[in-house]
């Protein structure tokens, strides 16, 4: 016979092996730097049970640190806020627009080619390729895997920066990501500008090197970004203001949005198209 002793017993049993194994399986967030180092061991233990190897982890928890930048950048974006007009003027979009029509005249084979091969014109990706770094004049000067690191750390985003983090240790196991990269203040990497989850979904080879370098190859930055914009709904020939078929693609790149229809306005101007 089942004594309910026996039943409060069993289930005080299976309480504690499920709270055991749910804490298991994630390490604790913070709001304050307070912690960071602990979280470091959860999260290397885990990731060691995830398959990630011990020579990568130890390279990779050797060189982060807590970023204050980061945190200050992430509660900090108010361009986002602002209406159309004053984010464009900001963003220095006229500007985007004149030097994107000559990249579009002196890269136009590499245009052509990538319009090819994943269906998307230039404007939207030279669009992009300005307002995120200036052409590549400017990438960011934090540490990416501080940066990362950080926001999987912060409470605020745990669960999406924790995925962020995940595959930015991969991109380091598979040499396609420094533990020395310097990037912008959310981890994202590049010309364009990609999180670490999004190189490693939909990262490419534009150059034909045999690697992938998101800093210091335009073709694989430009390359990477039409593939994104293809795994994202973009159908080739199609239109891609507000309310067209390839919009929804655009608006995968980046949630605000003043920054898509600042995009989708200035793709349209840089290919000569009507709005």
């Amino acid at each position: 016979m089942i004594t309910t002793r026996k039943v409060i017993v069993a289930f005080a049993l299976f309480a504690a092996s499920f709270s055991i194994s749910s804490g298991a399986m994630a390490a604790s967030c913070s709001k304050t730097a307070a912690g960071y180092d602990d979280w470091k061991t959860e999260f290397a233990s885990e990731a060691a049970a995830q398959g990630i190897s011990q020579r990568t982890l130890d390279k990779v928890f050797a060189s982060v640190s807590y970023s204050k930048a980061t945190i200050r950048a992430d509660r900090g974006q108010k361009s986002f806020k602002l209406s159309l007009s004053d984010f464009m003027r900001k963003r220095g979009a006229n500007a985007i627009v004149s030097r994107g029509r000559k990249m579009k005249a002196a890269k136009a084979a590499l245009f052509a080619s990538i319009e090819k091969r994943y269906g998307v014109p230039a404007g939207p990706l030279i669009a992009i390729w300005g307002m995120e770094t200036g052409f590549g004049g400017f990438m960011g000067k934090e540490h990416t895997l501080s940066a990362v690191s950080t926001l999987a750390f912060d409470c605020r985003r745990t669960d999406y920066f924790t995925d962020q983090f995940y595959a930015a240790l991969k991109l380091v196991e598979n040499g396609t990501l420094s533990v020395n990269a310097r990037g912008a203040a959310h981890g994202e990497i590049g010309q364009t500008q990609f999180l670490p989850k999004n190189v490693l979904k939909f990262g490419v080879d534009g150059d034909g090197n045999g690697r992938i370098d998101m800093v210091g190859s335009k073709a694989d930055a430009l390359a990477s970004t039409a593939n994104f914009l293809r795994g994202h709904g973009w159908r080739p020939g199609g239109a891609y203001q507000p309310g067209q078929a390839n919009y929804g693609a655009i608006q995968g790149w980046n949630a605000a949005s003043v920054y898509q229809q600042a995009i989708a306005i200035m793709g349209a101007q840089i290919d000569g198209v009507s709005q």
